[in-house]
Order: C-alpha cells, then structure tokens, then sequence
C-alpha cells in the first residue's frame, strides 16, 4: 500500500472520529481508470433500480467529473446482520434509508472539517453515476479497503460485504491509500452464488475479448445485473406503507434482498 501522506492520514482518522467504519483515500487519476470506469462506455445499456435517466445525455466513453476534483475520500459504516433496518429503503425518508443517513451526516461533518481546518474545498457528488457520481466499490478497493468479491460487492477483512460506502471528492492531490493485498474469495466455495435467489452468478455475462479487459463484473463476467435486478423489483412491488419517522406521513418500505451478502463468511464477527 501507498505511504499515505499526514493530510490523508488526518482526513481518515477524522472520518472515522465522525462515524465512519472505515475509510481511505483514492487519487482521481487512478480512479479515472479502475476498471468500472473503463468499461462504462462498453456496457450495456440498462435502466434498472439504482439508475437515472439523464434526460438528452448519452452514456460517454468514461464518467464526467467536476474538474476540481482531485482526489477523494472513501467511507463506509458498517451494516451488520442484527441491524437490518439499516438498509430498508421508506419513501419520504430523508436519505432513503437509515444507513445512508448515516454516511449523509458523516460527510456533512467532515466537509465541513476539511473545508474549514484543511483549506481543501469538499465537493459532494451526485449518488447516480448517470448524473456524475462514481463507482463506489472501485473507488473502495483503491482506497484500500477491501476487494471486489464475486457476488460484485466490495469484501472488507473486518465486516466482509456487510458495509456502505460513500464518495466525496477533493480539491487536493492526495496519493490513494492504495490497493490492499487481500481476496479472501480465491478457494471460496462460494456461497453469495449459491444463496441468489435469481441464479444472478449462474453464467458468464461479459468477457475479457468484449470488454477489453480482464478484470469483469464479478471478477469473471458472471455477475448478471439483469437478473439481480428482477429481485430488487420484486422487494419493491413486495414494499409496505410504514409511518415515515419525523412526519406524520406514510410511505413504502422496501426491504432489499441481501442474501448474496448474508450468506458470505468473512467478517462474520462484524465489529
């Protein structure tokens, strides 16, 4: 790993003071170039649950930033088995759902640290990669914080697929905290593929010739967001109308499928 400098050593340990689980930082000429990214002008085309239409925008060759950006800060706060409400999903909640309310308040807070103690201006970015955001779970794996396992969720050593993850950028040139060494799915027996209710890891989907390169979806091109996202349909046709907390409203509440990520392993004994 990088030899973080005293900024992105103080910006981490501040993170983590705020709330953060973990966290790291990765530098926007290596992120340009991770391997979601690279491939994003080669997918195809899909508008399922977590996307956006960007109305008279086509899909370029690579993602869009603010060009002030520079490098950027990787959180995620754990969402361990016993909490599962962390991640159910109310209409009308602000952040959709309590967990990401949490990595809201984390980044507000140290937006404002970085801003006002650092003199680097903190520019929040938009959650949907259509509208100029990023691909998280690269962005985690260069900053160290784990790998891209092969139910294509970022594996951590300490709390395994059961974290969430958050991006602000930076107007610094800060080197990356770097990739750590560490895949614990080598000699798996994979269980995230044995547990998808979809089959969504059932066959090969993208390859190495079509996408010009060999690091895939799914670490080999297995991972089906199609078929993933039928399951992510039906928890929303499956939601039920909840009082929505600090209103006096009601909204659907959606639990999200998770079993690819329950059914794995490591860091079972989340912290």
């Amino acid at each position: 790993m990088t030899e973080i400098n005293l900024t992105g050593r103080e910006i981490i340990a501040k993170a983590i003071e705020f709330g953060a689980s973990l966290a790291g930082i990765v530098n926007i000429d290596e992120l340009k170039f991770s391997p979601s990214h690279t491939i994003y002008g080669k997918m195809p085309d899909y508008s399922g649950v977590g996307t956006v239409d960007v109305e008279g925008k086509e899909k370029q060759g690579q993602v869009q930033w603010d060009n002030r950006a520079r490098s950027a800060v990787v959180i995620a706060v754990a969402h361990p088995e016993d909490e599962p409400d962390l991640d159910y999903w109310v209409q009308g909640l602000s952040g959709g759902t309590r967990g990401n309310a949490k990595l809201i308040s984390v980044f507000s807070r140290l937006a404002g640290w970085v801003e006002k103690e650092k003199n680097i201006g903190a520019i929040k970015i938009p959650y949907y990669v259509e509208q100029g955001g990023v691909f998280v779970k690269d962005a985690a794996v260069l900053a160290g914080l784990g790998c891209i396992g092969r139910n294509n969720i970022l594996v951590t050593p300490e709390y395994g697929p059961r974290v969430r993850l958050r991006v602000l950028f930076l107007a610094a040139d800060l080197p990356s905290t770097g990739i750590k060494n560490y895949d614990p799915c080598g000699n798996c027996e994979q269980f995230c593929k044995k547990a998808c209710p979809m089959g969504a890891m059932g066959r090969t989907v993208y390859t190495a010739e079509k996408m010009g390169q060999d690091l895939l979806p799914g670490r080999n091109g297995t991972y089906n967001r199609k078929q993933c996202n039928r399951q992510m349909e039906k928890d929303i046709n499956n939601g039920e109308d909840v009082p929505v907390p600090g209103t006096d409203k009601t909204g659907s509440e959606v639990r999200f499928c998770r079993q690819c990520e329950l059914a794995c392993p490591v860091g079972l004994n989340d912290k």
